[in-house]
């Protein structure tokens, strides 16, 4: 395994201050090559600029290439600028939009209101705090400062996320709680799941669907086709996290896992990440379980000398139900343990082709 450390990046929202700062030096100064800019954690870092031009008598607008560091994400290498424009006041007034390529907010339940640019909390607050920085620079005591947040392919990489599902349309979001990007902490990830579990309560649900992807998400639509959309959610690898995050949303009573087996296999021995759990342990595992419920020592061999999961789910489905029917009760206990008992909890296994090989909710009324 490699020690080398991982390069750490700045979000789309540090990406924007940056932009902001350069173009607004502008005014007063050369073009800039780069920025300091002072992250929510403390911590400061030097932003390059790609560009800076003059675009009107008082305005400047700069662009920045956000760099998400060692944990890429869809806005990695994406455009971020600023079209900042000044004039005469008679107090600081900072006024920040978003343009071309940021979305704009149509559903209740996310951290601005319907209407607003999609621009979240800590990246204004790095804005602001950047206009700030440059006034007390030189000097500058009253002016009002319009800024306009662009992302030029913005509207081509929204396509790749869940905007529209969250009611974000038009663009990206811009993101970032701190600042900084850490590698594998998937903030953008963590950032999706909050926000689609807020929208969907906003709506009045009360029963949610997590899945681990957009193929489990697909197969869980057929199931419930009653359902809205919204009532969907992408928890990816973060089991315990996702659950962490409906405690804030009272409303929400009842979460359906909808999970293939290879995920299911890891959730059941309790990972709260389940991209941290080893296959070989995985396995390990499931070979001891398979024996304890069938006494097939064939079986446990087999699935002990598995590639995959999804190999060891050949030897096991559909002739051996009762160790699936363990997964799935191993997933739920987890589940109940990660929310405190706080919510009720159905499990759904799906085979490979999608159909139900497992339903905690089997034979209840």
């Amino acid at each position: 395994m490699s020690s080398r450390t991982l390069k750490k990046g700045f979000t789309t929202g540090a990406a924007a201050a940056a932009s902001v700062k350069a173009a607004l030096i502008s005014f007063f100064s050369k073009h800039p090559k780069s920025v300091e800019i002072l992250f929510l954690t403390g911590e400061k870092k030097q932003i390059d600029i790609q560009a800076v031009r003059k675009t009107g008598e008082n305005q400047y607008e700069a662009i920045v290439i956000k760099d998400a560091g060692d944990d890429p994400d869809i806005t990695h290498k994406a455009q971020i600028g600023a079209r900042v424009t000044l004039s005469d006041s008679n107090s600081l007034k900072i006024n920040i939009i978003g343009g071309k390529g940021v979305g704009t907010i149509t559903k209740p339940g996310l951290e601005l209101p319907v209407g607003e640019t999609a621009i979240n909390p800590g990246p204004r607050t790095m804005i602001k705090n950047s206009v700030e920085d440059v006034f007390a620079l030189f000097n500058i005591k009253n002016k009002g400062v319009d800024i306009e947040i662009f992302v030029p392919k913005g509207e081509i990489l929204a396509k790749k996320t869940l905007n529209a599902r969250l009611g974000i349309l038009g663009g990206i979001s811009i993101l970032g709680t701190t600042g900084i990007v850490t590698p594998m902490s998937h903030e953008a990830y963590i950032a999706t799941i909050k926000s689609s579990i807020s929208v969907a309560a906003a709506k009045g649900m009360d029963t949610l669907v997590f899945t681990t992807g957009r193929r489990s998400e697909r197969f869980a639509m057929e199931i419930f086709k009653s359902f809205d959309e919204e009532a969907f959610i992408q928890t990816g690898d973060f089991f315990k996290a996702s659950l962490d995050m409906v405690e804030k949303s009272p409303e929400i009573q009842t979460i359906i896992y909808t999970v293939f087996f290879g995920k299911a296999v890891k959730m059941a021995l309790g990972f709260e990440h389940t991209h941290a759990a080893k296959s070989e342990l995985t396995l390990k595992k499931l070979s001891t379980w398979a024996f304890d419920t069938t006494k097939s020592r064939k079986l446990a061999k087999n699935i002990d000398n598995a590639n995959t999961a999804r190999h060891a789910f050949s030897y096991i489905y559909p002739d051996h139900p009762e160790l699936i029917t363990l997964v799935g009760k191993k997933i739920k206990e987890t589940a109940l343990k990660f929310s405190d008992h706080k919510l009720e909890i159905r499990i759904i296994i799906l085979d490979f082709d999608g159909k139900t090989a497992f339903d905690s909710n089997y034979g209840k009324k």
